[in-house]
């Protein structure tokens, strides 16, 4: 409304405002193209790019005065709408997913295809709630697509709400404006719409660069904490991620139990079968811890054919993991590559109670207990002694679980003659 007020006093110029509009957001779809250029692992770029580009060719058609070639009214609205798939396939592609490209083209061309449709002049309402309906659909899957977003960083966030809000806001308002408001403020749609994209368009993309920015910071962090070939945790990260996950327990009195595994006779398998097999067997051991353990528990390869998890069990409870793990794996290990491996791991789980500064006790335990394992016959696992004093502390944490559940007892009683008296008077 301020917008079509201040237009009709003539506070604000059309052309002028459809030329900037134009200018700056060609100009930011340029500089996304140019950013891709240089960062050519960031596709996505590419699409968006494009997207303004397109864009800024639909303001330009519609704030044309005079055009030189006369085209139908329906192309620049069939323009906005391929715009507007490029930007949902960019956000698939920046996630890592499928590109959809005839998705990307199919609301401009159903538009095409409805607007042969008699009764669907350019100014009805039913073609600008049409037209509505095809913009909240495609602002509907960037708004998913972007909630799919696993990494939940500081940006994905803001992207996640940001960014389909100014979509919906930059497209919906105006068409809003043509169907909705009086005659004299609608005729000033395009005004809206012209500084509408230009908010959008420096909008999204200082948000996408900021993603852009994040994106490659997960990059170079996933690749110092994680194993090349398995996808695991290396080392480090392991040690860190495990003593963090002690510590908080053990402050509780809960336990954590770290199981060591190593892959039986993995010398002969490379051997035998050369070292491409061998590292095929690597990663399916590594899918396999995967999907054995859940998603709270800690996994990683230490190097070699030694793996490692943390999970926050207790020592019965951890050796159901180790047994569904080493079963699951002599399953899957039968035949990788084609070939008849027969793979088979050993392991030794190890518990504590105990809020330490680091692991390596526990380390030596488990170690000691997968030695016992492999003397033994292998494919199989073996448990490490109670540590020194574990049944003091598993004492004290039960006394203070028993005090707590007694403290909310107590409180439940004392707060029963209450409720009892409101369910009489009721």
């Amino acid at each position: 409304m301020l917008v079509a007020a201040a237009a009709q006093q003539g506070l604000l110029d059309i052309p002028t405002l459809v030329f900037a509009a134009v200018c700056i957001v060609g100009f930011l779809g340029l500089l996304l193209i140019t950013t891709w250029l240089r960062q050519r692992d960031v596709r996505a770029l590419a699409w968006w790019g494009s997207a303004y580009l397109i864009g800024a060719a639909a303001v330009a058609l519609w704030g044309a005065p005079d055009p030189h070639v006369k085209l139908p009214p329906e192309v620049p609205e069939a323009l906005i709408f391929i715009a507007c798939g490029m930007v949902w396939n960019g956000v698939r592609l920046f996630h890592g997913r499928r590109l959809w490209p005839l998705a990307a083209f199919a609301g401009a061309i159903g538009w095409l295809i409805l607007c042969q449709i008699p009764g669907l002049e350019a100014d009805s309402q039913a073609r600008i709630g049409a037209g509505a309906i095809v913009v909240a659909i495609y602002t509907f899957f960037i708004a998913y697509e972007m909630s799919r977003e696993r990494r939940k960083s500081l940006y994905s966030k803001t992207a996640a709400i940001l960014v389909p809000c100014l979509y919906a806001g930059t497209f919906l308002l105006p068409l809003g404006m043509r169907a909705f408001l009086p005659g004299t403020y609608a005729a000033h749609w395009l005004t809206a719409f012209a500084l509408e994209s230009m908010i959008y368009a420096v909008g999204t993309a200082f948000i996408v660069l900021l993603m852009v920015k994040d994106h490659h910071v997960h990059f170079y962090r996933k690749a110092a904490t994680t194993d090349g070939l398995t996808g695991l945790l290396n080392r480090r990260a392991f040690l860190e991620a495990a003593a963090k996950m002690q510590a908080a327990q053990g402050g509780r009195g809960e336990p954590v139990t770290l199981l060591m595994f190593d892959l039986d006779k993995f010398k002969s398998i490379n051997d035998r079968f050369g070292h491409a097999t061998g590292d095929s067997v690597l990663k399916v051991f590594a899918q396999t811890m995967l999907s054995s353990t859940r998603a709270s528990d800690i996994v990683a390869r230490l190097g070699g054919e030694e793996f490692v998890a943390m999970v926050p069990e207790t020592k019965e409870d951890a050796c159901h993991v180790a047994e569904r793990l080493r079963a699951n794996f002599e399953a899957a290990g039968v035949t990788v590559d084609d070939i008849a491996i027969g793979a088979t791991v050993s392991s030794g789980l190890a518990t504590s109670y105990r809020a330490v500064a680091d692991i390596d006790a526990l380390l030596q335990r488990a170690d000691e207990a997968l030695y016992r394992a492999k003397h033994e016959g292998r494919n199989r696992f073996r448990c490490a002694d109670e540590e020194p004093g574990s049944e003091q502390v598993r004492a004290l944490a039960a006394a203070a679980r028993q005090k707590a559940a007694g403290g909310l007892v107590r409180r439940w009683v004392a707060r029963r003659p209450k409720a009892t008296a409101a369910v009489a008077t009721v």
